[in-house]
Order: C-alpha cells, then structure tokens, then sequence
C-alpha cells in the first residue's frame, strides 16, 4: 500500500506540471476553423452585396431564353430560392455531419467537407458563360451543405479536444471565427473591392481560399483523442494525439477520465468499442429526455431569435430604420464587428462566468433592446428626431447582446452534456432544427416586417424571453466539470429525484479526483506493484 500511495503522490506532482504551450491545440483550433464555421459567417455575409446584380442576373438569362422579362415578383422568387437554397443544404449538411464523424472521424470529416466548397465554387465561375442562374442555386445549396457539416462537426472536435479549463473558451472560438467570417464577407463585398458588377461571382467564389487554406493545414494535425480512444478503441493513438495537443506527454488525469468514459460507453454498449447512438435512439432514451429538450431549445432559439436574418436582410433594416442609401453598406460592416467583438470577449470570459450566465444573460438582454427597438420604431414613425439612429443603435445593441452568449454557447452544449455514443445524433437534432429554424426566418422576415411594421420585433422579444426562462430552468452549470458531474445533474432531472446531487458535483482535490477515477479505471492499477492485489486478497 506504501507503493501504491507513492504512485498516487508522484501522479498529483505530475498533474501539477505545465503540460506544455499549447501551441498545437491553438494551430489546430485555427486551421479547422478557417474552413469550418468561419465558412458559415463568411457565405451568409457575402451573398447581400451582389443581391441587385445576381437578380439583374436573373433577368437578363431568362429574356435570353425566352424572349420576355421577369415580373418584379417572380425575379424576387428566384432570388428567395436562391438565399433558401443555402438553409437547404446546411440542413442536408447537419444530417450528414454525424455519420460522417463517425465514420471517418472529426478531423477527416472536415477535409472532405472542402470538396462541396470546390465544386461551388466551379458551377459559380461559370453560370454566366452557361447563362444559367440555376447554376447559382446549386452552387449555395452546396455551399450550405459544407456549413452544416462543419457547424456540427467542428464544435464536436474542438469540444472533445480541448482540457477541461479550456473546453469552453476553445469549443466558443467556433463563434468567433464566424462572426469574423460574417466581418470579412462584408469587407469583401463592399463595391470598392468584389462587390462590383462585375466581380460578383468572384466574390461568391472566394469561399474557396479558406477551404484550400484547411486542406493543406489539417492534415498536420491529431485527431480527436476521444474519437481514436471511445469509437476506435485505440489507446495508443489516443496517447499520442493527446501528447501532441497539449505539447508534451498525455496528462495522466485526463487520460483517467477518458478511460473512464470509455467503460462506461462500453458498459452500455457491451463491447470494447462504442456504438454511435442514432437520432431516433436518442428520442427514445428517457435518460438523455433533460439533456435532449434542452439542447433543442437552445438550437431553435439561437436562430428564431432573428439575428442571423438580419444579416440576410440587412440592407432592408437599416432603409427602414431611415439610413441613407449610400451609407448602408458601411453600416451593415458595424453589425459584423459588433458580434466579433461580442465573441472575443465572451470568449474570455466563458470560463470565469460560465456558460449558463452568458446564456440566459444573452437572451435577455436581446429581450430588453426588442423592447427599445419597437419603441423606437414608434416614435420614428411619429417623425420624433433621432429615432432612426437610436433604431441602428439598437440592431447593434441586439447583435452584440447575440454575440455575448447564445452564438457560441449554444454550439458548446451538445459537446458537453452528451457522451462519446450520443454526441454524433444530438448533433444531428441540433443542427437540423437550426437550419430548419433559419429556413423558416429567412422565407418569414419579409412577411413579419411588413404585416407587423414597427412591431416587427414582438415576435423575437417573445423567443428570447422563453428562451431565457426555460433554459434558467433547465440548463446546469457545466464550466469545469466532467461528463461524469454534468450527467450526475441531468439525471436527477430525468428521474424526478428531490434529493441532493451527490458529491460529485463538488469541487474536488485533485487526490480526490484521482481516487475516483481510479476506482474504474485501469490506468493507474498499471503503476503499482501487481502483487499488491494479491497480497490484499491474502
């Protein structure tokens, strides 16, 4: 026992040492990144300036083709086939973002995403030579096709890549990256650089550089630990991965904990090696109801809140909130850096505050600025003076608020509150219903703008103030914690449980820790002498 103690001891002195720089971990967030989420904001942003020239477009090939002109109407048809196209795709995208990971596994997941970027990007270089807008159509259906796959499955890589201390704030720079692409497509598009007549389709084809730029980059990088050790079943290559990402040997802490997580997907499972749960499984788990309710509020209400058509209609807004014309396109540049900015602070302060507050702190305070707004728009239409700026300040004031908590943490939840078996599916629910719930936005904004007027913003202010109180109800607390911890909550809430949450949801020691984990998992037994047991059982 003397022994043993000492291997324990030398294990807590080891935990104590610096694991590395983490300059791995950092490259491998950015170069999965820049053609993963960062796609997302970058194709939602770049399609509103060329907007007049593809519906000119769109004209001009079916007078070619027909001898007559589209009417007002039917030109604004095709144009909203074109901007759902996108919503389609993603929503195919999610569906097959989790047999993919599984598959093929996070990282290689993501490198054979970039393949519908390319092929985008060849049918947008020569619809105008084919003279054919449908061209355009398939073009962003492909498009939305690489963002939903990189939306599921590159929070699920980072989630499960990232120690614990870090989870948050490496799983949350998904959101930053695509609210810098969202800044980028805006810069971009401006008429001084490829927002010209001309340009439009190089413009709409640029998407192809950051998918080239992560082609050449991931490679290079490990994949997943939990994918190589939980659906793999391969320890040595989990070692090694997790060696490589915190740039030195694999902390023998968090290599417990994954080995723990392994038994016990392999106790539910009856095998060494897991077996991915599917969508329906997941509804059909009472265990996993909490967790699966919570995750599809949040999913739905981080795009029925309205931010992200915004961005769709942003020039239409800003005109109905009185701004010039020529002005427009500098302004809608401000939405973009107002949720980058909201992004990299959240991002700093993810594990300080937690995911929770920034969640529920979000919504209401985009609660509060729909109120501000509607109240704005009221008296703008009274011709009070000031109004249409404190309206613009107000669509600021919502994005940075959007910013702040449900764009990052939303995407963080599925990764934490769900293990290795069910992650791939809760995905795959999560993102379908963003989609499904951004299609319906993008098809919706013009007929709630122009049936509700200046009250436009009710129905939003009604989403984010039932999303901030059903998820104060049922979202925990998961900032630091293990998968173990998270779940110990959630089903309590399953079972209907009035007692306490055990222990486990407490801060421990890392002896504590340790003790615990050992108590499941085989890793440290293989550091003691083994006649010890035998001695035990004497």
């Amino acid at each position: 026992y003397k022994d043993l103690l000492y291997n324990q001891l030398q294990m807590i002195k080891y935990l104590k040492k610096p694991s590395g720089n983490g300059l791995t971990l950092g490259l491998t967030v950015l170069c999965a990144a820049i053609g993963g989420t960062f796609q997302y904001g970058y194709n939602i942003s770049i399609i509103n300036a060329p907007t007049s020239y593809i519906q000119k477009f769109i004209n001009d090939t079916y007078i070619e083709r027909w001898g007559t002109g589209l009417d007002i109407p039917e030109v604004t048809l095709v144009w909203t086939l074109i901007v759902s196209a996108f919503s389609l795709g993603g929503l195919l995208g999610a569906l097959l973002a989790g047999p993919m990971s599984v598959r093929f596994g996070r990282k290689k997941s993501l490198l054979l995403n970039n393949s519908f970027m390319f092929a985008a990007a060849v049918l947008v270089l020569t619809c105008r030579v084919a003279k054919s807008f449908e061209m355009i159509i398939i073009a962003r259906f492909l498009v939305g096709m690489n963002s939903g796959v990189s939306m599921n499955v590159q929070p699920m890589y980072f989630g499960e890549s990232a120690p614990k201390h870090l989870r948050g704030a490496v799983a949350f720079s998904s959101a930053v990256f695509t609210a810098f692409g969202i800044f980028l497509g805006q810069v971009v598009g401006l008429t001084e650089l490829l927002g010209s007549e001309p340009l439009w389709p190089y413009l709409l084809a640029s998407n192809v550089l950051p998918a080239l730029v992560q082609l050449l980059t991931l490679p290079w990088f490990p994949e997943s630990p939990r994918y190589l050790l939980i659906d793999r079943g391969d320890r040595e290559a989990c070692l090694q991965a997790l060696g490589r990402l915190r740039g030195g040997e694999a902390p023998v802490l968090e290599m417990e904990e994954l080995l723990q997580e392994q038994q016990m997907s392999a106790a539910i499972n009856s095998g060494a090696t897991s077996s991915a749960k599917t969508p329906w499984a997941l509804f059909k788990d009472r265990n996993l109801r909490s967790q699966l309710k919570t995750v599809m509020a949040a999913s739905s209400a981080m795009m029925l809140c309205g931010n992200d058509s915004i961005y769709f209609y942003a020039s239409y807004i800003f005109q109905e909130a009185g701004i010039p014309p020529e002005k427009i396109q500098y302004v809608t540049i401000g939405t973009g850096a107002s949720e980058l900015t909201a992004s990299i602070l959240s991002n700093l302060l993810i594990e300080r505050v937690g995911r929770r507050y920034l969640l529920i702190g979000g919504y209401s305070l985009m609660s509060c600025w729909s109120i501000v707004f509607t109240v704005a728009l009221s008296l703008q239409s009274r011709k009070v003076t000031g109004m249409a700026y404190l309206s613009m300040v107000c669509v600021f004031a919502y994005i940075l608020s959007f910013g702040l908590g449900p764009a990052g943490v939303t995407g963080i939840l599925p990764a934490e509150i769900f293990d290795q078996t069910a992650r791939p599916a809760a995905y795959m629910i999560a993102g379908s219903l963003m989609w499904i719930s951004l299609l319906l936005m993008g098809m919706l904004l013009p007929f709630i703008v122009n049936g509700l007027g200046n009250l436009c913003f009710l129905p939003f202010l009604c989403v984010c103030l039932v999303s901030a109180v059903f998820l104060g109800l049922t979202l925990p607390e998961t900032k630091g914690k293990t998968l173990a911890q998270i779940t110990a909550v959630f089903d309590k809430k399953n079972q209907g449980k009035m007692n306490e949450v055990p222990d486990l949801m407490t801060e421990h020691d890392p002896l504590n820790d340790l003790y615990q984990l050992g108590k499941i998992c085989s890793f440290t037994s293989s550091t003691h002498d083994p006649d010890l047991d035998h001695k035990a059982a004497e």
